[in-house]
Protein backbone atom coordinates (compact mmCIF):
# COMPACT_ATOMS: atom_id res chain seq x y z
CA UNK A 1 0.00 0.00 0.00
CA UNK A 2 1.33 3.94 -0.82
CA UNK A 3 2.30 5.92 2.44
CA UNK A 4 1.41 9.70 2.56
CA UNK A 5 3.08 11.80 5.41
CA UNK A 6 0.45 13.72 8.46
CA UNK A 7 2.64 16.88 8.96
CA UNK A 8 6.34 16.11 9.06
CA UNK A 9 6.75 13.44 11.92
CA UNK A 10 4.45 10.83 10.64
CA UNK A 11 4.58 8.45 7.40
CA UNK A 12 1.46 6.27 7.23
CA UNK A 13 -0.34 3.77 4.95
CA UNK A 14 -2.66 5.71 2.91
CA UNK A 15 -5.94 4.19 3.91
CA UNK A 16 -5.64 3.92 8.21
CA UNK A 17 -8.34 1.66 10.69
CA UNK A 18 -10.94 3.56 12.51
CA UNK A 19 -11.29 1.29 15.50
CA UNK A 20 -13.96 2.56 17.44
CA UNK A 21 -16.76 -0.07 16.00
CA UNK A 22 -14.54 -2.63 17.88
CA UNK A 23 -15.67 -1.81 21.07
CA UNK A 24 -18.49 0.81 20.44
CA UNK A 25 -21.75 2.64 19.28
CA UNK A 26 -22.59 -0.31 16.67
CA UNK A 27 -22.56 -3.16 18.85
CA UNK A 28 -19.20 -4.14 19.62
CA UNK A 29 -17.41 -8.26 18.75
CA UNK A 30 -15.65 -10.57 20.78
CA UNK A 31 -12.11 -9.75 21.44
CA UNK A 32 -10.97 -12.70 19.07
CA UNK A 33 -12.65 -11.50 16.11
CA UNK A 34 -11.54 -7.94 16.84
CA UNK A 35 -7.93 -8.91 17.15
CA UNK A 36 -7.90 -11.36 13.75
CA UNK A 37 -9.22 -8.06 11.86
CA UNK A 38 -6.65 -5.60 13.38
CA UNK A 39 -3.76 -7.75 12.78
CA UNK A 40 -5.50 -8.57 9.18
CA UNK A 41 -5.01 -4.95 8.57
CA UNK A 42 -1.42 -4.85 9.29
CA UNK A 43 -0.97 -7.58 6.46
CA UNK A 44 -2.43 -6.06 4.32
CA UNK A 45 0.01 -3.11 4.87
CA UNK A 46 -2.27 -0.90 6.92
CA UNK A 47 -0.17 0.80 9.82
CA UNK A 48 -2.53 3.76 11.12
CA UNK A 49 -4.82 2.66 13.85
CA UNK A 50 -7.33 5.14 15.51
CA UNK A 51 -8.93 4.74 18.83
CA UNK A 52 -9.98 7.36 21.93
CA UNK A 53 -10.55 6.59 25.65
CA UNK A 54 -14.08 7.13 25.30
CA UNK A 55 -14.73 4.28 22.83
CA UNK A 56 -15.94 1.79 25.07
CA UNK A 57 -15.43 4.26 27.17
CA UNK A 58 -11.69 2.88 27.83
CA UNK A 59 -12.26 -0.65 26.47
CA UNK A 60 -11.10 0.07 22.57
CA UNK A 61 -7.84 1.35 23.88
CA UNK A 62 -7.01 -2.10 25.44
CA UNK A 63 -8.47 -4.31 22.48
CA UNK A 64 -6.33 -2.24 20.40
CA UNK A 65 -2.81 -2.24 22.43
CA UNK A 66 -2.71 -5.61 23.32
CA UNK A 67 -4.00 -6.30 19.41
CA UNK A 68 -1.05 -4.82 18.31
CA UNK A 69 1.60 -5.43 20.71
CA UNK A 70 3.25 -8.65 18.68
CA UNK A 71 3.55 -5.78 15.64
CA UNK A 72 4.07 -2.41 17.39
CA UNK A 73 7.24 -1.32 15.96
CA UNK A 74 5.06 -1.32 12.44
CA UNK A 75 2.17 0.54 13.50
CA UNK A 76 1.36 4.11 13.97
CA UNK A 77 -1.64 4.08 17.26
CA UNK A 78 -3.08 7.44 17.36
CA UNK A 79 -5.89 8.22 20.36
CA UNK A 80 -7.86 11.01 21.28
CA UNK A 81 -8.96 12.53 24.66
CA UNK A 82 -11.33 15.71 25.56
CA UNK A 83 -14.41 14.65 27.10
CA UNK A 84 -15.38 14.13 30.63
CA UNK A 85 -15.85 10.54 31.43
CA UNK A 86 -18.30 9.62 34.01
CA UNK A 87 -17.59 6.93 36.68
CA UNK A 88 -21.12 5.11 36.27
CA UNK A 89 -23.64 4.74 33.34
CA UNK A 90 -22.96 2.50 29.84
CA UNK A 91 -21.45 3.51 26.71
CA UNK A 92 -22.37 6.83 25.51
CA UNK A 93 -24.01 8.07 28.55
CA UNK A 94 -20.57 8.53 30.12
CA UNK A 95 -19.30 10.90 28.52
CA UNK A 96 -20.82 13.87 30.34
CA UNK A 97 -19.31 17.18 28.86
CA UNK A 98 -15.73 18.17 27.74
CA UNK A 99 -12.33 18.73 29.67
CA UNK A 100 -9.29 19.88 28.08
CA UNK A 101 -7.21 21.77 31.03
CA UNK A 102 -3.91 20.99 30.92
CA UNK A 103 -3.83 19.26 34.44
CA UNK A 104 -6.72 17.34 32.88
CA UNK A 105 -4.24 16.37 29.64
CA UNK A 106 -1.29 15.44 31.21
CA UNK A 107 -4.01 12.85 33.41
CA UNK A 108 -5.15 11.46 30.36
CA UNK A 109 -1.72 11.19 28.79
CA UNK A 110 -0.84 9.03 31.24
CA UNK A 111 -3.67 7.00 31.16
CA UNK A 112 -4.17 6.41 27.73
CA UNK A 113 -0.21 5.18 27.72
CA UNK A 114 -1.29 2.75 30.32
CA UNK A 115 -4.21 1.12 28.58
CA UNK A 116 -2.58 0.75 25.52
CA UNK A 117 0.71 -0.51 26.76
CA UNK A 118 3.10 1.54 24.79
CA UNK A 119 5.80 3.94 25.76
CA UNK A 120 4.86 6.71 23.51
CA UNK A 121 1.41 7.38 21.83
CA UNK A 122 2.36 8.14 18.30
CA UNK A 123 -0.38 10.40 17.60
CA UNK A 124 -2.20 12.51 20.18
CA UNK A 125 -5.54 14.00 19.25
CA UNK A 126 -7.66 16.55 21.25
CA UNK A 127 -11.34 15.00 20.58
CA UNK A 128 -13.00 17.96 20.91
CA UNK A 129 -12.17 21.64 21.00
CA UNK A 130 -13.26 22.73 24.36
CA UNK A 131 -14.52 26.06 24.42
CA UNK A 132 -14.02 26.86 28.17
CA UNK A 133 -9.98 26.40 27.27
CA UNK A 134 -7.85 28.71 25.59
CA UNK A 135 -6.66 26.24 22.34
CA UNK A 136 -3.09 27.37 23.04
CA UNK A 137 -3.33 26.02 26.75
CA UNK A 138 -4.56 22.83 25.74
CA UNK A 139 -2.32 22.61 22.75
CA UNK A 140 1.14 24.02 25.42
CA UNK A 141 0.11 21.05 27.42
CA UNK A 142 0.25 18.61 24.46
CA UNK A 143 3.09 20.02 23.77
CA UNK A 144 4.74 19.31 27.01
CA UNK A 145 3.75 15.61 26.21
CA UNK A 146 5.83 15.48 22.88
CA UNK A 147 9.22 16.94 24.89
CA UNK A 148 8.43 14.64 27.66
CA UNK A 149 9.14 11.59 24.96
CA UNK A 150 5.44 10.34 26.26
CA UNK A 151 3.70 11.73 22.67
CA UNK A 152 5.01 11.46 19.17
CA UNK A 153 2.58 13.91 17.42
CA UNK A 154 0.34 16.24 17.74
CA UNK A 155 -3.72 16.00 16.23
CA UNK A 156 -7.23 17.91 16.58
CA UNK A 157 -10.39 16.48 15.79
CA UNK A 158 -13.27 18.49 14.13
CA UNK A 159 -11.64 21.86 14.84
CA UNK A 160 -12.10 24.69 12.66
CA UNK A 161 -9.67 26.65 10.86
CA UNK A 162 -9.42 29.46 12.98
CA UNK A 163 -8.79 27.11 15.64
CA UNK A 164 -6.50 25.05 13.87
CA UNK A 165 -4.11 27.71 12.65
CA UNK A 166 -3.75 29.23 16.39
CA UNK A 167 -2.88 25.75 17.67
CA UNK A 168 -0.46 25.36 14.90
CA UNK A 169 0.76 28.59 15.78
CA UNK A 170 1.90 27.04 19.51
CA UNK A 171 3.01 23.46 18.12
CA UNK A 172 3.43 21.49 14.74
CA UNK A 173 -0.15 20.34 14.21
CA UNK A 174 0.56 16.80 12.25
CA UNK A 175 -3.35 15.67 11.37
CA UNK A 176 -6.87 16.98 11.52
CA UNK A 177 -9.45 14.56 12.06
CA UNK A 178 -13.07 15.30 10.95
CA UNK A 179 -15.43 13.56 9.42
CA UNK A 180 -15.67 13.37 5.58
CA UNK A 181 -17.49 11.62 2.84
CA UNK A 182 -19.46 11.94 -0.31
CA UNK A 183 -22.30 12.82 2.24
CA UNK A 184 -20.43 15.24 4.48
CA UNK A 185 -18.34 17.61 2.39
CA UNK A 186 -18.05 20.20 5.37
CA UNK A 187 -14.39 20.62 5.40
CA UNK A 188 -14.20 21.35 1.74
CA UNK A 189 -14.97 24.77 2.75
CA UNK A 190 -12.27 26.14 5.04
CA UNK A 191 -10.63 22.92 6.65
CA UNK A 192 -8.88 21.22 3.76
CA UNK A 193 -7.49 24.16 2.24
CA UNK A 194 -6.04 25.21 5.61
CA UNK A 195 -4.70 21.49 6.21
CA UNK A 196 -3.21 22.28 2.50
CA UNK A 197 -1.64 25.27 3.17
CA UNK A 198 -0.08 24.46 6.68
CA UNK A 199 1.08 21.12 5.47
CA UNK A 200 -1.02 19.48 7.96
CA UNK A 201 -2.37 15.72 7.47
CA UNK A 202 -6.14 15.50 7.05
CA UNK A 203 -7.82 12.19 8.67
CA UNK A 204 -11.81 11.87 7.41
CA UNK A 205 -13.43 9.65 9.81
CA UNK A 206 -16.60 7.81 8.60
CA UNK A 207 -15.67 7.99 4.42
CA UNK A 208 -18.26 5.61 3.95
CA UNK A 209 -21.22 7.38 5.51
CA UNK A 210 -21.34 5.65 8.78
CA UNK A 211 -21.89 2.71 6.71
CA UNK A 212 -24.58 3.87 4.16
CA UNK A 213 -22.49 4.41 1.86
CA UNK A 214 -21.78 0.62 1.30
CA UNK A 215 -25.10 -0.41 0.55
CA UNK A 216 -25.47 -2.65 3.51
CA UNK A 217 -28.17 -0.60 5.59
CA UNK A 218 -31.86 -1.13 3.46
CA UNK A 219 -33.47 0.90 6.56
CA UNK A 220 -33.60 1.11 10.37
CA UNK A 221 -34.70 -2.56 10.84
CA UNK A 222 -30.71 -3.07 9.40
CA UNK A 223 -29.31 -1.33 12.87
CA UNK A 224 -29.55 -2.97 15.97
CA UNK A 225 -31.75 -1.62 18.93
CA UNK A 226 -28.29 -0.32 20.69
CA UNK A 227 -26.47 1.42 17.47
CA UNK A 228 -25.34 5.11 17.95
CA UNK A 229 -26.84 5.97 14.24
CA UNK A 230 -30.58 4.85 15.30
CA UNK A 231 -30.16 8.71 17.43
CA UNK A 232 -28.47 10.41 14.32
CA UNK A 233 -31.03 12.61 12.33
CA UNK A 234 -29.71 11.07 8.67
CA UNK A 235 -30.65 8.16 9.94
CA UNK A 236 -34.57 8.87 11.00
CA UNK A 237 -36.24 6.61 8.95
CA UNK A 238 -37.62 9.61 6.42
CA UNK A 239 -34.11 11.06 6.49
CA UNK A 240 -32.67 7.38 5.63
CA UNK A 241 -35.29 6.50 3.05
CA UNK A 242 -34.28 9.86 1.53
CA UNK A 243 -30.81 9.53 1.97
CA UNK A 244 -30.84 5.92 0.30
CA UNK A 245 -32.08 6.71 -3.15
CA UNK A 246 -28.85 8.98 -3.70
CA UNK A 247 -27.18 5.52 -3.47
CA UNK A 248 -28.35 4.27 -6.97
CA UNK A 249 -26.01 6.08 -9.29
CA UNK A 250 -23.06 5.48 -6.90
CA UNK A 251 -24.08 1.47 -7.08
CA UNK A 252 -24.24 2.16 -10.87
CA UNK A 253 -20.90 3.75 -11.34
CA UNK A 254 -19.28 0.98 -9.02
CA UNK A 255 -20.78 -1.36 -11.53
CA UNK A 256 -19.23 0.19 -14.32
CA UNK A 257 -16.10 0.17 -12.76
CA UNK A 258 -16.46 -3.39 -11.61
CA UNK A 259 -15.79 -2.39 -7.75
CA UNK A 260 -18.36 -1.65 -4.73
CA UNK A 261 -20.11 1.47 -3.92
CA UNK A 262 -17.96 1.62 -1.19
CA UNK A 263 -14.26 1.09 -2.58
CA UNK A 264 -15.65 3.85 -5.31
CA UNK A 265 -16.69 6.25 -1.92
CA UNK A 266 -13.15 5.76 -0.08
CA UNK A 267 -11.06 5.73 -3.76
CA UNK A 268 -13.07 9.73 -3.97
CA UNK A 269 -11.98 10.72 -0.80
CA UNK A 270 -8.28 9.44 -1.76
CA UNK A 271 -8.41 11.38 -4.91
CA UNK A 272 -9.01 14.81 -2.99
CA UNK A 273 -5.41 15.20 -2.14
CA UNK A 274 -2.20 13.10 -1.12
CA UNK A 275 -2.40 14.65 2.25
CA UNK A 276 -5.55 12.82 3.29
CA UNK A 277 -5.47 9.54 5.30
CA UNK A 278 -8.77 8.26 5.55
CA UNK A 279 -9.73 5.82 8.40
CA UNK A 280 -12.75 3.59 7.70
CA UNK A 281 -14.16 1.30 9.99
CA UNK A 282 -14.39 -2.77 9.69
CA UNK A 283 -15.06 -5.66 12.08
CA UNK A 284 -15.49 -7.93 9.51
CA UNK A 285 -12.05 -9.01 7.68
CA UNK A 286 -13.93 -9.50 4.45
CA UNK A 287 -15.12 -5.69 4.38
CA UNK A 288 -11.46 -4.68 5.59
CA UNK A 289 -10.14 -5.85 2.47
CA UNK A 290 -12.51 -4.38 0.38
CA UNK A 291 -12.03 -1.29 1.67
CA UNK A 292 -8.30 -1.70 1.28
CA UNK A 293 -8.15 -2.37 -2.46
CA UNK A 294 -9.98 0.78 -2.58
CA UNK A 295 -6.31 2.53 -2.07
CA UNK A 296 -5.40 1.18 -5.55
CA UNK A 297 -8.24 1.88 -7.30
CA UNK A 298 -7.04 4.57 -10.03
CA UNK A 299 -9.81 7.25 -11.15
CA UNK A 300 -9.66 9.74 -14.02
CA UNK A 301 -11.05 13.37 -12.99
CA UNK A 302 -14.29 12.91 -15.25
CA UNK A 303 -14.74 9.37 -13.21
CA UNK A 304 -14.62 11.50 -9.32
CA UNK A 305 -17.01 14.33 -11.18
CA UNK A 306 -19.47 11.60 -11.89
CA UNK A 307 -18.86 10.20 -8.53
CA UNK A 308 -19.43 14.02 -6.71
CA UNK A 309 -22.23 14.53 -8.85
CA UNK A 310 -23.91 11.29 -8.16
CA UNK A 311 -24.57 12.65 -3.76
CA UNK A 312 -24.14 16.37 -3.89
CA UNK A 313 -24.41 17.67 -0.89
CA UNK A 314 -27.27 20.01 -0.81
CA UNK A 315 -28.87 16.43 -1.37
CA UNK A 316 -28.24 14.82 1.98
CA UNK A 317 -31.38 14.97 4.28
CA UNK A 318 -31.22 15.40 7.94
CA UNK A 319 -28.06 16.61 9.99
CA UNK A 320 -24.75 14.26 10.63
CA UNK A 321 -25.33 14.99 14.61
CA UNK A 322 -28.00 16.09 16.82
CA UNK A 323 -28.00 19.44 18.52
CA UNK A 324 -25.79 18.64 21.12
CA UNK A 325 -23.12 16.73 18.82
CA UNK A 326 -22.83 19.66 16.37
CA UNK A 327 -22.29 22.28 18.99
CA UNK A 328 -19.08 20.74 19.72
CA UNK A 329 -17.71 20.50 16.17
CA UNK A 330 -16.06 23.32 13.83
CA UNK A 331 -15.57 25.64 16.82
Amino acid sequence: MDHRRLGTELTVSALGLGCMGMSYAYGGQPEGEATATLRRAVDLGINLFDTAEMYGPFENEKLVGKALAPVRDRVIIATKFGFKISETGQGPDRIIGVDSRPEHVRAVCDASLRRLGVDVIDLFYQHRVDPAVPIEDTVGAMADLVRAGKVRALGLSEAGAATIRRAHAVHPIAAVQSEYSLWSRDPEAEVLPTCRELGIGFVPYSPLGRGLLTGAIRDRDSLAADDYRRTMPRFAAENLAANRQLLDTLAALARDKGVTPAQLAIAWVLNQGDFIVPIPGARKIRNLEENAAAAGLVLAETDLRAIADAMPAEAVTGDRYGAAGLAMVGL
